[in-house]
């Protein structure tokens, strides 16, 4: 038989950052199981967003736009590609660089992913009213932009 649990120190439970840290545990484990259970992960949704959203964009962008390293990144197209997800094809301004587009397929994808990864957030806010989902977002958003290092496009840079 096993003691029960000793209850956190309040210090411990008044500390934003532990928070947060707990709670991103919980998301991305809820997150990751329900596109596990579809065969896709995080960076597959995350690339097809970015590319429903932004359109057509090179490898670096995609990079860049996701957060996603450009070595991983390889890997991660390779997968979306032989799904039909994507398609890649030679830039006819610059035939050393890839062009990455979002198929039919990869938007049906990203459509049954993306009612997944809602599911999961109504999972994780449920305890929250609309409005405290709400507030709670703009708070993390507001330090995720604080925090965020900038990401200068290309033309921007030099």
């Amino acid at each position: 038989m096993s003691a029960p649990a000793e209850p956190t120190p309040a210090r411990l439970r008044a500390i934003p950052s532990r928070l947060i840290a707990g709670v991103a545990v919980v998301a991305d484990r809820l997150v990751g199981e329900r596109l596990a259970a579809e065969g896709a992960r995080k960076w597959h949704f995350a690339v097809l967003v970015a590319l429903a959203e932004s359109g057509p964009a090179s490898q670096a962008e995609l990079s860049r736009r996701t957060g996603i390293y450009r070595s991983d990144m390889v890997a991660v197209l390779n997968e979306l590609a032989d799904a039909g997800c994507v398609r890649r094809e030679a830039d006819a301004a610059d035939r050393r660089r890839n062009v990455v587009t979002l198929t039919a397929a990869g938007r049906r994808r990203m459509e049954r992913l993306d009612a997944l990864v809602a599911d999961a957030q109504r999972e994780i806010l449920a305890p929250l009213t609309p409005a405290e989902q709400h507030e709670l977002t703009r708070l993390l958003t507001l330090l995720t932009d604080h925090h965020r290092p900038p990401h200068p496009h290309p033309r921007d840079a030099g």
